[in-house]
């Protein structure tokens, strides 16, 4: 079963962001979510909070429910166990490549799967409009770089 790690700083917006849209892409192509493990952490994440009440209220507006998200920390484990680990910025990249070398080759950016290398800004602290716009960016990423992430994922399957 393939494993995909989302990360971001905390893991209360971005990432829970893309897992959830992450897992409906898959299920929308037919992957069922028993073959498909996709989880998300945060580098600088205090483990067992809420994600962010106005992702958990816009992603519902497009029917995904993360009242049962709570937020934790990377950690080694979590690493080993993903075939493939995507970052919302380069800073993430570079930390997890530095602390973790032996996964180095697995960590990418999220924007790289799209053909791109930029950061999803964060939308903490931001207006309703900042949170649409996050979720629109990681929406168009994983859409455009889908068939990229499902052939890495498989391609790194241990």
């Amino acid at each position: 079963m393939p494993a995909i790690l989302m990360v971001c700083t905390a893991n209360i917006c971005r990432s829970p962001i893309a897992s959830a849209l992450l897992q409906r892409k898959l299920q929308q192509q037919g992957m069922k979510p028993r073959q498909w493990q996709v989880a998300s952490a945060g580098t600088w994440a205090q483990d067992g909070l809420p994600a962010a009440p106005k992702v958990r209220e816009l992603m519902s507006q497009l029917g995904i429910n993360l009242n049962r998200h709570r937020s934790r920390g990377v950690t080694s484990g979590l690493l080993q166990a993903a075939d493939l680990i995507l970052t919302m910025e380069q800073g993430h990249k570079e930390a997890l490549q530095s602390e973790f070398p032996e996964i180095a080759g697995r960590v990418y950016l999220l924007s790289e799967m799209a053909g791109a290398a930029h950061d999803v800004q964060d939308p903490i602290g931001g207006t309703t409009v900042d949170f649409q716009d996050a979720i629109r960016e990681i929406y168009r990423l994983i859409e455009q770089g889908f068939d990229k992430i499902v052939s890495l994922a498989q391609a790194n399957q241990r």
